[in-house]
């Protein structure tokens, strides 16, 4: 059996054409959707980012404004331009690109902006809305990750989820999100004990550790869905995930590639989020 892929380009697709036609309605209201996105530094990686989110941004017709502060910017002064896009009325979503420069405490830099503008969901007010499942911003990836697993027509009722990965920004929240749908979730990391004890019980795996071949075809039940998050380089510099991709697809029923599987989900679903602020601001 060789696993079916999940296409995050192709889904990306058409995530952003159904933003096309929603922002086009909000526009025909007088409701310009904008995303203000904060770079501070010259990080290389940080700035391909904020590019593609820019040029995402405007071609699904969504304003993007990029402020660029310099690496020896005070934490004071960031605070104060988040709160001056706080209270812009025109500004519907904020993005401050992490990493931030080591002299700032990101988390404070997160809590300074305004919940219902925080696009990128790590506000504590939407983490914690997520935990009680009320309204708020879900963080990209996570949200993405279930789009993907909606794409595919997995029912996660009953099914065990194993979430190999337990950071704030996506191991928690996916965890959250398909408890939310009812599967069983475990969540582990690098270093759990018996690590390939749960993960052969898993009937979705979400590797999102960082950490190359963290996942391997042993480790995976026949007939598994494996999303893979991870972000990594190759011995000869090829981006990579967290899976073994060539040996995993081959006992997996549906697997994510790197590049082209999370990475595009995750920003089509920035765009989601903003648009969703905009709509919410203006009322629907």
């Amino acid at each position: 059996m060789t696993a079916q892929l999940i296409d995050g380009n192709a889904l990306a697709r058409q995530v952003r054409a159904e933003v096309v036609d929603r922002v086009a309605r909000l526009k025909a209201r007088g409701v310009q959707p904008h995303l203000a996105i904060v770079l501070v530094g010259d990080d290389p990686a940080s700035q391909v980012y904020v590019k593609h989110k820019v040029a995402d941004s405007e071609q699904t017709g969504l304003q993007a404004t990029l402020d660029r502060l310099p690496v020896d910017t005070t934490e004071d002064a960031l605070l104060a331009r988040i709160r001056a896009l706080n209270a812009d009325a025109k500004v519907h979503g904020i993005l401050v690109q992490l990493p931030l420069p080591k002299h700032m405490n990101a988390q404070r830099v997160i809590e300074a902006i305004a919940p219902h503008k925080d696009v990128d969901g790590f506000h504590v007010a939407n983490a914690g809305a997520l935990m009680v499942g009320q309204p708020g911003f879900v963080s990209c990836t996570p949200y993405g990750c279930l789009k993907m697993l909606e794409s595919i027509g997995v029912d996660l009722k009953g099914k065990n989820a194993v979430v190999l990965g337990r950071s704030n920004i996506v191991g928690k929240p996916m965890a959250l999100l398909l408890l939310q749908k009812n599967a069983t979730v475990t969540v582990c990391h690098s270093g759990t004990r018996d690590l390939k004890a749960h993960t052969l019980q898993a009937d979705v795996i979400v590797a999102a550790v960082g950490k190359r071949n963290v996942l391997t075809a042993d480790m995976v039940k026949p007939g598994a869905v494996v999303i893979d998050v991870g972000m990594n380089r190759n011995d000869e510099g090829k981006l990579c995930g967290d899976v073994d991709f060539d040996a995993v697809k081959e006992v997996a029923s549906w697997i994510t590639p790197v590049p082209g599987g999370v990475g595009p989900m995750t920003r089509a679903m920035l765009l989601v989020n903003t648009l969703e602020a905009a709509e919410r601001a203006s009322g629907g």
